[in-house]
């Protein structure tokens, strides 16, 4: 079967909920994937930081192999191997004591509001029913009714209401509005330290950590959804390193499946997680052996083989190199480490259109912003051919 006919197919029997560039991709292999006329390009997206250790990385695949060959689904209704072992791997990484093993980053949201309001009722003694989670402007936590409900992007809600009360907005990087935002009721702030879907916006420095006082002041949990920005993405294991913060809830996801999977978890402290007992929350998947194999060996692989410090040292050449760019159309560069945004005056998908036939592959965000975040584990010298690239088409398209 040929692309056209690939592309007729797929169109004609996938809902439309997707705009795909025109190419049909059947290999990978690290920072590389290749259609099936054997045409290579730079991947320069990561599958939105869910390719964060590269295509089909060896350690991770054997793994997945590896337990595949054991057993693979079990349902929480028993015990299993390695579930316990990912999970004490990833409260070394985190700082915390425990998690909740989900599979998509809407799941692992879903979980964390309701952990949030039960720890607002139990422990904060909010009246029944009034519990409310302040969020962002601009914010993106998923594509479930309840986490479109709080967005403020009117495509994400357009006729799929009516949608769930106890939400509040705030202006992302304005401290003052979170301040007017709380109430008695607020039991939590559900934040991305770096806004992804908004266009890789990153707060005025110092924000998070205002944001953090004023959690403790008010004793409203602080959770941060770093589905995109966790996992070395910028340049630190977690984008609240940055900041030198600790939230009382971490939300991961992407990254965590190594590429592979669907692997996501709400972490927190015991007095979050103590709030769910059983029957109160499930999930039929969260937390199976191949998805648990796999995710220790993602952690694993971004600790042993230096991910992240690759992140944060061509992340910095990443920026300055693209910043270094004089064209009339781009207005802002931004972000951290291998995760920046391009803002343009101007529509970004001819940017992105024009990259594929160079050779690179990425995405426009927000109608104007063209993402570059390529897997960690990209060299320079290929990073330096991703940039020859963009370079020739702000040229091209001058």
């Amino acid at each position: 079967m040929n692309s056209v006919d690939t592309i007729e197919l797929e169109n004609r029997f996938c809902a439309n909920n997707y705009s795909p560039l025109p190419v049909v991709l059947v290999q990978g292999e690290g920072v590389w994937a290749t259609d099936e006329n054997g045409t290579r390009y730079l991947d320069m997206m990561s599958a939105y930081s869910a390719v964060s250790h590269g295509h089909v990385h060896p350690r991770i695949r054997q793994a997945a192999v590896a337990q595949i060959d054991k057993i693979s689904v079990v349902s929480r209704a028993f015990y299993s191997q390695p579930l316990g072992t990912f999970l004490e791997e990833l409260s070394r990484v985190t700082g915390f004591s425990g998690a909740l093993p989900m599979n998509s980053g809407a799941e692992a949201v879903e979980t964390a509001i309701k952990a949030a309001r039960r720890w607002g009722y139990r422990v904060k003694g909010i009246e029944a029913n009034r519990a409310e989670i302040v969020v962002a402007d601009n914010n993106f936590h998923g594509r479930t009714s309840t986490i479109v409900g709080f967005s403020s992007e009117p495509s994400y809600k357009a006729d799929f209401g009516p949608f769930c009360d106890g939400f509040k907005q705030a202006r992302f990087g304005d401290i003052a509005s979170f301040r007017d935002a709380i109430t008695e009721r607020t039991c939590a702030v559900l934040i991305e330290p770096i806004q992804g879907e908004a266009g890789i916006r990153v707060p005025p420095a110092g924000f998070l950590r205002e944001l953090r006082k004023l959690c403790d002041e008010t004793n409203t949990l602080l959770i941060l959804d770093e589905i995109q920005s966790g996992l070395g993405r910028t340049g630190k294991w977690f984008a609240f390193e940055h900041e030198e913060i600790r939230p009382d809830a971490l939300i991961l996801g992407k990254a965590l499946g190594g590429g592979i999977m669907p692997v996501s978890a709400f972490v927190a402290g015991r007095e979050i997680l103590d709030q769910f007992d059983p029957g109160s929350h499930g999930s039929t998947f969260g937390g199976n052996p191949l998805a648990a194999a796999i995710g220790l060996e993602a952690l694993k692989v971004l600790d042993e083989e230096g991910l992240i410090e690759n992140s944060a040292r061509l992340g910095d050449h990443l920026k300055s190199r693209l910043q270094g760019f004089n064209y009339p159309a781009i207005q802002e560069v931004r972000g951290r480490g291998l995760w920046v945004g391009i803002e343009l005056n101007r529509p970004a998908k001819p940017y992105c259109e024009a990259l594929l036939r160079e050779g690179v592959l990425t995405r426009e965000t927000h109608e104007n912003v063209l993402r570059v975040a390529p897997p960690l584990c990209i060299t320079l010298d290929e990073l330096e051919w991703g940039l020859t690239c963009i370079e020739r088409v702000f040229n091209q398209l001058r």
